[in-house]
């Protein structure tokens, strides 16, 4: 098989097999991605990226023996380099924040997966964070106005980068908004983590998400 030269690897892990064809059908029409494995349970997942080291993993929640959540945590210790996407047909906040807290890069809805997640594999792998923007919107109203407010020492351009990144906005959709370079972006959110003694860009979205700082 020739592959593309920017290519994503992928595997896909969903119990429901016309589900899971149906998706593998519309990633596999795109030129730059290709699914390596696939799975209908978390222990077949687990094993898929231990054996092929993918690009992404795009894991449902739901699955037999072992879930989505515990695979993802799986997943992020033994291959660090793997990217997990959650395609889930849960819109309840608390399996998104939960997804957050195992290690997710992108949580995409089912029902929009023929929209959404290609782009959110493609943001994912660019070292972005892909969230539904609904979902964000529904637990930025959860977290309401008694949050805490920002730190001061962020700058106010910095304030701007992180209440887009918890928008859900990729790097250069956050650039072409502020009129800056992609690599100023970069600068911002590695200096947003410092400062906020953050570890991943994940962590980033899951502070800002927090603090309330999505605008509603």
């Amino acid at each position: 098989m020739n592959m593309h030269p920017n290519s994503i690897t992928i595997i896909l892990a969903d119990d429901h097999p016309v589900m899971r064809d149906g998706v593998r059908m519309i990633l596999e029409a795109q030129p730059d991605l290709h699914v390596i494995g696939t799975a209908d349970n978390g222990d077949e997942a687990i094993d898929l990226v231990d054996a092929l080291r993918p690009d992404i993993a795009v894991l449902d929640i739901a699955m037999p023996s072992t879930n989505g959540l515990m695979a993802a945590r799986t997943i992020r210790q033994r291959s660090p380099n793997t990217r997990v996407i959650f395609l889930s047909m849960h819109e309840n906040e608390e399996y998104f924040k939960e997804a957050l807290r195992a290690g997710a890069a992108g949580y995409v809805l089912k029902r929009a997966a023929a929209t959404d997640l290609v782009a959110a594999i493609r943001a994912v792998q660019h070292g972005d964070t892909y969230l539904d923007p609904q979902l964000t919107r529904q637990l930025h109203a959860a977290v309401g106005n008694a949050s805490l407010q920002p730190p001061a020492d962020l700058t106010e351009r910095e304030l701007e980068v992180l209440t887009l990144v918890a928008e859900g906005l990729t790097n250069r959709q956050i650039a072409a908004k502020l009129m800056i370079s992609v690599k100023t972006v970069q600068s911002h959110r590695t200096n947003i983590m410092e400062k906020l003694d953050l570890h991943d860009r994940t962590d980033l979205v899951k502070y800002a998400i927090r603090r309330g700082l999505i605008e509603p």
